[in-house]
């Protein structure tokens, strides 16, 4: 029987699992304490960290500060100060977070991964706000979108940064300039797609070079975005990437030039591909049409529900970029063989990669949707009440700081992963 091939390891990052868990976190706080300046930002961020990890319903600011310190407590009127308008330095934190997370969990092959998590809102006035597409329910709701960055490897996974999603709207007109100015949105903040915020996150991460990490997955909404493959490639990363099914792609390169000018009009200038060279086809297409004998099936780790079989087979392909010839890739189709559902990636790695390391990375997304499911269930990610443009990103943090103390924790105490 083939042996499960492990992409990374469940863990149980259930708060309640943590004996000691004050002493725990006091010793974590004290890795960030020295980046606040001021005495009164470093107890607001150990209060909100606790708070966070703390058994309780809801993790908005209230009731994690009553059930710390009982109903008179002050900081029910300090704390939303230090989230929506404290001037502490996210960057800075996220920065020193990266260094713990390569000795915790750092690899030379780790894996950058990109996804996006929504948060569902009431009203009008929170920042970004705006009916749209909402993964959270799965159709279009009144939310904010956020962007994620997280990590995995051998030894377990977490996340890196985060960056919320602006509507075009939000950012150019001037019916929400008001709306603008009250949530504290920077004035010359320019719109940007969910694709250029994932890819200034991995640029930072990289040119920071303090986290080790060879390659970048990512799902199709940030796969289909050639501009964000070639910024990953152009780090000298290796991605993998879901792409939709009608991506085009050339098998093999065609010849291409500009075309002679036939003394009429102007000359022209452009390059194009040469009549009769081979037609553009559909990555699904070309999975379809490979032979039985050059699919093979593994059996891979993925999550906590169990081994996951499927068929795998690759091919290199030329992809398409403004309608004439890019890079050589590889194809990756990823078939399950009782449904017949079919995945297709991209992936810029070279020739000489191995099948067996394809396999793996294709199944190297689950763990930042486990990390987006553990932070709103256990850490009150989605429970925030904040509106400004500030408080989304301090929040945002300290809830990054706190999954990855369960994570420490967890690796610390040996945890066992799930079956």
């Amino acid at each position: 029987m083939q042996e499960p091939m492990t992409t990374t390891p469940a863990m149980d990052l259930t708060p309640q699992a943590i004996d000691n868990l004050v002493e725990e976190l006091r010793a974590y706080h004290a890795i960030y304490s020295p980046l606040f300046r001021r005495r009164e930002q470093r107890e607001g961020a150990a209060k909100y960290l606790h708070g966070l990890l703390l058994d309780i319903p809801r993790k908005s600011i209230e009731p994690m500060v009553l059930a710390l310190d009982g109903a008179q407590a002050q900081a029910v009127r300090t704390l939303p100060l230090f989230i929506s308008e404290g001037a502490w330095d996210d960057e800075a934190l996220l920065h020193r977070h990266w260094q713990e997370v390569d000795t915790c969990l750092g690899e030379d092959d780790g894996v950058l991964t990109l996804d996006g998590s929504d948060f569902l809102k009431q009203g009008q006035r929170s920042v970004g706000v705006k009916r749209q597409y909402c993964g959270e329910v799965g159709k279009r709701a009144n939310c904010q979108a956020g962007v994620f960055l997280g990590y995995a490897s051998r030894q377990g996974y977490t996340l890196l940064d985060r960056r919320l999603y602006l509507p075009q709207e939000w950012v150019e007109d001037e019916t929400y300039a008001e709306r603008r100015r009250r949530c504290g949105v920077p004035a010359d903040l320019p719109c940007k797609t969910k694709p250029t915020l994932g890819g200034e996150m991995s640029q930072a991460v990289h040119r920071a070079n303090t986290l080790r990490a060879r390659w970048v997955t990512c799902d199709e909404a940030f796969g289909r975005d050639t501009t964000l493959l070639d910024h990953i490639d152009g780090l000298g990363l290796w991605y993998c990437a879901e792409v939709p099914h009608d991506t085009q792609v050339w098998r093999p390169r065609p010849a291409t030039a500009v075309p002679p000018w036939v003394g009429q009009g102007r000359k022209p200038t452009r390059t194009r591909v040469l009549a009769g060279e081979a037609q553009l086809a559909e990555v699904a297409q070309l999975a379809a049409a490979l032979p039985a004998d050059r699919w093979t099936q593994h059996t891979i780790k993925e999550g906590s529900t169990g081994p996951l079989v499927a068929r795998f087979a690759a091919l290199r392909v030329i992809a398409v970029r403004e309608g004439l010839p890019g890079p050589e890739v590889w194809l990756v189709g990823r078939r399950n063989p009782l449904t017949g559902e079919l995945k297709t990636s991209l992936c810029n790695a070279p020739v000489a990669i191995t099948l067996a390391t394809l396999v793996r990375l294709s199944g190297m997304r689950w763990p930042i949707e486990t990390c987006c499911e553990d932070g709103k269930q256990y850490l009150g990610m989605g429970d925030y009440e904040v509106r400004s443009w500030r408080g989304w990103h301090h929040h945002m943090t300290l809830c990054i700081l706190a999954h990855f103390f369960l994570v420490r924790a967890c690796l610390r105490l040996k945890k066992k992963p799930l079956a």
